[in-house]
């Protein structure tokens, strides 16, 4: 079976990660597919090298409100159809989900609302975290193999960020955001780095005004999710915090399909 590499990353804005030069790994390394979310930018704000790349089907999904949200997909195969958001337009008015469904499976790139700024913001995210799921688990009940990567904004267990007990009553460590991807796991879906590596110190996220990543003072909030009928053909997951430009590493999965 051929092995396809996915490659995901919150680059907190492709005009600014451009600048510095910081998809330069991307362009060497050319992945099956790349999703990038928190883009703050539509198409027409960027050079054609970004919009135009040869060997790559490219398609964006931007906010309304411009420099906000926003996801990319780079794909060398061709999706059957793509999709934005879940139909529903209090979501997706914020440039948040790209669908692409392939031969194999249906690949869910995904900007989850950060909930740290109100209880509006936080009972939105709960709110988007359910539209989510309610999706995902309709494809999986027409039969459908779905792989999600994205921002999910919520670190999971204490294993997944430095300072757990200082963040219990904070939006990314809430009983009831961990409870949600409790709730995910036990509807079908895989963490797919926790396939590979049980490791403490793992991390997706640093604080930029801390200058934390220099400590690796971290939270792991990116993630692949796989419906578990796909889970022999996951072959390997991995985190890239070598990569710099933002205050997100790319993360990565490999599958046989």
């Amino acid at each position: 079976m051929p092995k396809i590499r996915l490659l995901s990353w919150n680059v907190n804005g492709i005009r600014a990660v451009d600048r510095k030069n910081a998809l330069d790994w991307f362009f060497e390394e050319k992945p099956d597919i790349f999703c990038l979310q928190e883009t703050k930018a539509h198409p027409d704000q960027l050079p054609d090298r970004l919009t135009q790349m040869d060997g790559y089907h490219i398609f964006f999904s931007s906010a309304e409100k411009k420099g906000y949200s926003g996801v990319a997909l780079y794909t060398k195969i061709k999706p059957l159809k793509v999709k934005y958001g879940f139909g529903l337009e209090k979501f997706d008015n914020e440039g948040r989900v790209i669908i692409a469904e392939y031969d194999h499976f249906v690949l869910i790139n995904v900007y989850f609302p950060n909930g740290k700024q109100s209880k509006e913001r936080l009972q939105y995210k709960m709110d988007f975290y359910d539209a989510y799921l309610d999706y995902a688990d309709s494809l999986k009940a027409d039969g459908k193999k779905i792989v999600m990567c994205g921002d999910v904004n919520t670190a999971h267990k204490e294993i997944d960020l430095a300072h757990p007990k200082a963040n219990e009553k904070s939006s990314g460590f809430l009983p009831i955001e961990r409870a949600w991807i409790d709730k995910m796991i036990t509807s079908g879906y895989l963490d797919t780095f926790r396939m590979f590596n049980d490791q403490p110190e793992q991390y997706t996220w640093w604080d930029v005004r801390t200058r934390a990543r220099e400590r690796n003072i971290g939270w792991r909030i990116d993630y692949f999710f796989i419906s578990v009928n796909l889970k022999n053909n996951i072959e390997n997951a991995f985190i890239l915090p070598e990569i710099m430009g933002s205050d997100h590493c790319p993360i990565g999965i490999e599958l046989n399909i």
